[in-house]
């Protein structure tokens, strides 16, 4: 059977998308907006889709580049460009540990930070040693992942639900639903596989047409099934339980008489997450070339292997911070990222976009009203995270010989 390139693109991104938002990141959301926490995920595919509309025309504009960080540094300069490569390696890191985390959480719950350190120790390992997540892998796992999804959902809304307390009060407010969007915005992050392949792993470039049909509908294929999967778990569990759930899915299917259902649900979430860490380490190293390249980053580290430099970090936040932190830092240092990445969408030249300049814009306005809508400690975190990124890249550019 013969593959068309815009069924090949939908897959490729939906392989290295659906993973930690959907299976942990209802509960921190709920935690923050009770129910309301569902129109925060149309926010958050809103910004999605402005996001994956720049990356996809710089690429387009400089097709040979490293990632993101080479697309500020050539519109905005070096010091933008070491900011926002230091808010995307710090969201690498973050959402290397909750994709880690969910991993721990759903197939090895007994040693799930163990579990979680062995993965990305293991990940990072075989990408060091050449080995690719490639198209098909990817087309793979995510029919996986979306046959177990759709199961859980069925299972969720087949069985009538308990009593759950009733919800009280106003609501959370304009905030509390843009935090939870903020952390729902991690469940739509990956297109930058289909948007800004990577050249020099082979990966596989679409042309601006093809794009124009593969984005909206990734996006909106994991819009519907996010906003599926968050009402039945909201169905089964009701806004408290489920904000105190380390394993939303696993719970809910326990309340819904599936027990028979978790194995599955255990190998649905290994595949999500393995296949989405491969794509998370491999950005994460994109950029640390980028920042070799340019001399940002110093010597004395650029002789590491980028495998360790970018699963290093990641491995500190398994052990360091609770999985829904993890995903808060994860999800706000990709939205400052993805600020600055608009933000030199916008200067682009007009015949190099094949999305309007306004997208850009939003995109630019949203990303920075996601990432401060974060959790006070995520955004301490984060903030102090790019700080240190943003000093050392700037010692790194100051003492690397020109030349």
């Amino acid at each position: 059977m013969t593959i068309t390139p815009r069924a090949g693109a939908v897959a490729l991104a939906l392989g290295a998308t659906l993973g930690a938002g959907v299976f942990t990141g209802f509960a921190p959301a709920a935690a923050i907006a009770g129910p309301w926490f569902l129109p925060g995920l149309v926010l958050a595919a809103v910004t999605a889709l402005c996001c994956a509309f720049s990356t996809a025309d710089q690429h387009r504009a400089y097709p040979d580049a490293p990632g993101g960080y080479a697309y500020i540094r050539y519109q905005l300069g070096s010091w933008p460009a070491r900011i926002g490569g230091s808010a995307h390696l710090i969201g690498r890191a973050g959402m290397a540990a909750a994709l880690a985390g969910a991993f721990g959480a759903y197939v090895v719950p007994e040693h799930r930070v163990a579990a979680a350190v062995g993965l990305i120790v293991v990940t990072a390992g075989l990408g060091a040693a050449g080995v690719r997540w490639g198209a098909g892998l990817s087309a793979a796992a995510a029919g996986v992942v979306l046959g177990v999804l759709v199961l859980v959902v069925l299972v969720c809304f087949s069985v009538a639900p308990p009593e759950n307390p009733a919800v009280t009060g106003d609501g959370p407010g304009f905030d509390g639903v843009m935090g939870a969007s903020m952390l729902l915005f991690a469940a739509f992050l990956g297109f930058e596989r289909i948007t800004a392949p990577r050249r020099d792993a082979g990966e596989q470039v679409f042309s601006a047409r093809v794009l124009h049909f593969a984005v909206p509908v990734v996006i909106g294929v994991v819009l519907l099934v996010a906003i599926g999967v968050g009402a039945a778990v909201l169905r089964q569990l009701g806004s408290a339980r489920l904000a105190l759930s380390p394993a939303p899915l696993r719970d809910a299917l326990i309340v819904a008489d599936g027990r028979w259902l978790l194995p599955v649900l255990g190998l649905g979430a290994a595949v999500a997450a393995v296949s989405t860490l491969f794509f998370v380490l491999a950005s994460a190293r994109r950029t640390l070339v980028g920042m070799t390249e340019t001399g940002d980053l110093p010597r004395i580290r650029a002789g590491w292997p980028l495998e360790v430099l970018s699963a290093g970090p990641a491995v500190v936040a398994v052990v360091a911070l609770p999985p829904s932190t993890a995903l808060a830092v994860g999800a706000c240092g990709t939205a400052f990222y993805y600020g600055f990445t608009n933000a030199s969408a916008r200067v682009l030249l007009q015949e190099e976009r094949t999305w309007p300049m306004r997208t850009a814009c939003l995109g630019l306005g949203l990303s920075v009203l996601l990432a401060m809508s974060a959790p006070a400690t995520a955004l301490v975190i984060t903030g102090v995270g790019i700080a240190l990124g943003t000093g050392l890249l700037a010692l790194g550019g100051v003492r690397q010989p020109v030349g």
